[in-house]
């Protein structure tokens, strides 16, 4: 009997990508075994993450990193490291900011919500939010206003397809907050196999998911600078004893990092555009289904399916009522789009996607 049978669960078929309330993604068998291996033993906890310390330097290029319970709560901790830094004192005060510097710049356009807005898991910590530009645009100049606030703690930017406007400059970006002496926080959530680049920019602290891309245990990985490193591991004396990783998410954190690094990237990628290509070549020759490739809009390396059909948003509700109920991305829908993220999904799965739309186009 399956997990799902054993527990009265739908199976799906999830070409949504890396979405959190389908589970995000699948971990390999040899990050679950390492899972397996680690529960029932015991650990110096503190050996244990400065391993892992040293496996996410290694795979990124930073200096340091560290593991938190998710990327939300990574947010809430890096802005909480640069309030307190290590101070025990002000990280036992915390979220009781009043004599700290305890404001938080922010472009509006890189305010998102994950199911939970990025502005609540920076107050969380006790910050205060200082917008800079409009939900339309943030240029520099905009930003260099807004850095020039008092009490400013650190300014946190956002690389993800969801922000809004033209793209920022984040290099540019944080060399105004270093101008300042203020650090940078890029929350770089679904974007771990750009971790390196990110890191390029100067930021002080790149925080990733692990169980997106690297298909670890639920995780947040922070990477960075030593000092804002110890930081951020320094709220667990305060704010972050409700937001540690478990031993579990660790080991699994180390695991599917070796993995990484093991990994023929270029051979994997090539496997994923084949995949999509392979993909749009069939559904483009059902009926009523214009089908195109798309690449990742924050450089990502890989690919997606864009479906145009005269219906998207009946199309995704009649794929989901199904069985298995197949999800796809649905933020185009007004244009009468779909995109569909195959890289999780088996030859068996994306035969029964396009069965189910050959099905439901030919009524």
């Amino acid at each position: 009997m399956s997990i799902h049978e054993r527990h009265r669960l739908s199976v799906v078929v999830n070409a949504r990508g890396t979405f959190t309330p389908l589970g995000v993604s699948r971990s390999s068998a040899g990050v679950a075994g390492a899972v397996a291996e680690a529960l029932p033993e015991f650990f110096v906890m503190e050996e244990l993450r400065d391993r892992v310390s040293d496996a996410i330097a290694s795979a990124t290029g930073a200096q340091a990193g560290t593991v938190v319970h998710c990327t939300s709560s990574a947010i809430t901790l890096a802005v909480a490291a640069a309030m307190a830094g290590t101070d025990p004192r002000r990280i036992a005060a915390l979220p009781d900011t009043r004599d700290m510097h305890n404001r938080v710049v922010i472009p509006a356009v890189h305010v998102v919500d994950y199911g939970q807005s990025n502005l609540q898991a920076i107050r969380l910590a006790g910050a205060h939010v200082s917008l800079a530009g409009d939900e339309n645009r943030c240029g520099l100049d905009d930003l260099d206003e807004a850095l020039d606030e008092q009490e400013v703690s650190c300014l946190l930017l956002t690389s993800s397809r969801l922000t809004h406007g033209e793209p920022l400059d984040l290099t540019a970006a944080v060399r105004l907050a270093h101008r300042r002496g203020v650090p940078a926080i890029i929350d770089g959530a679904g974007q771990f196999p750009r971790t390196a680049d990110l890191l390029a920019t100067g930021a002080d602290l790149v925080l990733i998911s692990g169980q997106k891309y690297l298909a670890s245990p639920t995780a947040g990985l922070v990477a960075g600078s030593r000092r804002m490193v110890q930081a951020v591991r320094a709220q667990d004396r305060g704010i972050g004893r409700g937001m540690k990783a478990t031993k579990e998410a660790v080991v699994g954190v180390l695991a599917a990092l070796e993995e990484w690094q093991a990994m023929d990237r270029a051979k994997w990628e090539a496997d994923q555009a084949t995949k999509v290509t392979s993909f749009v070549q069939a559904a483009g020759e059902i009926p009523g289904i214009t089908a195109e490739v798309i690449p990742d809009p924050t450089s990502l390396p890989l690919s997606r399916a864009l479906l145009t059909v005269e219906d998207a948003a009946g199309l995704a509700r009649e794929l989901e009522a199904g069985t298995p109920p197949i999800y796809v991305m649905t933020d185009r829908v007004d244009e009468g789009q779909l995109v569909l993220e195959l890289i999780p999904l088996d030859a068996g799965e994306i035969a029964t996607i396009l069965d189910r739309l050959r099905v439901l186009l030919d009524k």
